[in-house]
């Protein structure tokens, strides 16, 4: 089994892989305050959950957008098992040029999910990877990465507004698309507000990767961005689960012989 791990500034993306097939993806929180030791029980119990053990583990791939809890869980597998464990960055191939000022800053995530979704789509594109924050990075049709924007993500909007003002209720965005503009309540308000506004947001910035690279651009997202968002965007969006997972197994594939 080959082990995939994408650590986000909020959930701990893990994935087992054998013969080319995703066996399980599971999700942990990402705790900075966890201890290796706490993360490798946390790993040994996901693991179990699915029907899996560490024994089984032949190789792995960690990415990372959280330096302070990278050294932690890699040295958590390293407890769990004797594989070799890559890290993505620097030194390893993906297939990707980066056309950017500093390629060392890009997310592992992002590159994880262009790498996943040029199998799918010969670009141009964009990856919307969407957590704490969203970032959408473009790949243009040279499959060179060009770069990108980021943004605060709904969830983290939301919880700051309703923290910083005495009568707006917390709601939940997944609850559905708004049927119009016209909130009749507050809830349904912000509901309007943090959906079709997120969702006009996203579309804007479309346009304007439209402008600069193809008006054919394919647009993926992956991560924790509400369907009612997706569904209210005019863009049409391929939305991807396990993008990164996929991308993170790609990129082990490209550097398996190293």
């Amino acid at each position: 089994m080959i082990l995939t791990v994408n650590i986000g500034n909020t959930h701990i993306t893990v994935g087992g892989y054998d013969h080319d097939t995703l066996r399980f993806c599971g999700r942990l929180h990402s705790d900075p305050a966890a201890t290796i030791d706490e993360y490798a029980i946390r790993l040994v119990n996901l693991l179990s959950l699915h029907g899996a053990s560490p024994d089984q583990i032949e190789g792995g791939i960690l990415g990372s957008v959280v330096p302070v809890l990278s050294g932690r869980v890699l040295a958590a597998l390293r407890i769990l098992c004797s594989a070799r464990i890559l890290t993505v960055g620097p030194g390893l191939k993906s297939g990707i040029k980066l056309r950017l000022d500093n390629p060392a800053q890009l997310g592992a995530e992002l590159l994880c999910g262009a790498v996943a979704a040029l199998a799918e789509s010969a670009g141009p594109l964009v990856v919307i990877s969407a957590d704490t924050a969203i970032s959408m990075m473009a790949v243009n049709e040279k499959q060179e990465l060009v770069g990108g924007v980021i943004l605060p993500g709904p969830q983290l909007s939301l919880e700051t507004l309703v923290k910083n003002t005495a009568q707006l209720p917390q709601i939940d965005l997944a609850t559905g698309t708004p049927a119009s503009i016209l909130g009749k309540s507050t809830s349904a308000c912000l509901q309007n507000g943090f959906v079709l506004g997120t969702a006009s947001q996203l579309d804007g910035l479309a346009a304007r990767f439209c402008a600069e690279l193809s008006p054919q651009t394919a647009f993926y997202a992956t991560g924790n961005l509400p369907r009612a968002i997706r569904d209210a965007c005019r863009t049409p969006i391929r939305y991807r689960e396990t993008l990164i997972t996929d991308g993170l197994y790609r990129i082990w594939q490209k550097n398996r012989k190293g």
